[in-house]
């Protein structure tokens, strides 16, 4: 596996680390995998509720709790660390600031176009700019857009395809659709960021169901220059949630996962189980809403507290939550480290590699 560069930071191992929130991904795994040389990032999702600093102010909490997991991010790794923020959040705008302002490395954003997210960027900061996509046509009006507006292009483009976890950039009847894979995908992309070339050279990244060594040589050989990989990371020590979240993947199958519709409006790809029955039944809807954590969420027409239900699942109250994963996040068999991870994928790569 060969390094590369988002802007001017190597990255020495071509993986970075999905954001998974709620909790799932913050500083103790971001690190682990920063140390092993990828690219660690915390999500900054629903940060309000792990930290209680200001009582009843879930906005300020969640600008503490992003400080907080920067700093000890920090203290456990010199890598690379970057901080995952979803456009849909209802305080983006304080995220991208906060994470620029504790100068974060990288910025993924997704779960919608973060069209003006250069305008954050201060005269000073560091912070390397990466929209999440999941069309050639989506990075071409993120890249045109930045262009336009602020001069900037992305320093890297994270292509998410309809096997990833959680929400998914895809109407329901495409992500079975083979000419929605990311196999097409990549080199759609790749090819669009090879247009701005003369301008900056544009880093495509690979994610969505990729689970082996074998799959990174393959998204590397169709253009991409590294892959983002979540679920994967679940299953380990090192993982933030707890060990009843992480024995989910471990005990379920592949008939377990499924495609929900989320209230954030957008289908997602989870482990079916109990609360997610009870929400298709009407049982857990909304009296009200606390934290108005998500731009389209609105509670009277939800089924359920997506934020209460991610983090009654980082919990381990699995009654009252569920898990996101991604297509084959069911293949985990054992907790382990990730320094093993990436041993095992280094290996499959390898041998992978010599078979060719």
């Amino acid at each position: 596996m060969k390094s590369f560069f988002i802007g001017k930071k190597e990255i020495y191992l071509p993986i970075i680390q999905g954001g998974m929130g709620v909790g799932v991904s913050l500083s103790g795994l971001a690190s682990a995998v920063a140390n092993e040389g990828g690219v660690g990032v915390i999500s900054c999702a629903g940060l309000g509720l792990l930290y209680r600093q200001h009582p009843c102010d879930y906005l300020k909490n969640c600008i503490w709790g992003l400080k907080e997991e920067l700093r000890k991010a920090r203290e456990k790794t010199k890598g690379t660390i970057g901080v995952n923020i979803m456009v849909a959040l209802s305080n983006y705008a304080d995220m991208v600031r906060t994470a620029i302002r504790e100068k974060a490395d990288i910025i993924f954003s997704g779960a919608g176009l973060p069209l003006d997210l250069p305008s954050y960027l201060t005269d000073d900061s560091k912070t390397l700019l990466a929209p999440i996509v999941s069309s050639a046509r989506a990075a071409k009006i993120v890249c045109d857009k930045w262009q336009a507006n602020y001069s900037y292009l992305p320093d890297a483009i994270v292509v998410e395809g309809p096997k990833a976890g959680g929400h998914l950039g895809f109407k329901r009847e495409q992500i079975e659709d083979e000419s929605y894979s990311l196999e097409h995908l990549i080199p759609e992309v790749v090819a669009t960021a090879s247009r701005y070339s003369d301008k900056k050279t544009i880093p495509v990244i690979a994610a969505g169901g990729i689970s082996t060594g074998e799959d990174i040589l393959r998204f590397i050989q169709l253009g991409a220059i590294g892959v983002q990989m979540g679920s994967i990371f679940v299953p380990t020590a090192e993982c933030d949630a707890s060990p009843v979240f992480k024995q989910v993947y471990i005990d379920s199958s592949q008939k377990d996962m499924m495609i929900i519709q989320s209230p954030v409006g957008m289908p997602g790809r989870a482990f079916g189980g109990k609360f997610i029955r009870s929400a298709s039944e009407g049982k857990e809807k909304p009296k009200g809403c606390p934290y108005r954590c998500i731009k389209t969420c609105d509670y009277t027409k939800s089924p359920y507290c997506i934020i209460k239900a991610l983090y009654n699942a980082f919990k381990g109250n699995m009654d009252k939550g569920y898990a996101f994963a991604g297509a084959n996040a069911y293949l985990a068999d054992k907790i382990s480290s990730v320094k093993e991870v990436i041993a095992k994928l280094k290996d499959e790569f390898e041998a992978a590699r010599k078979r060719q």
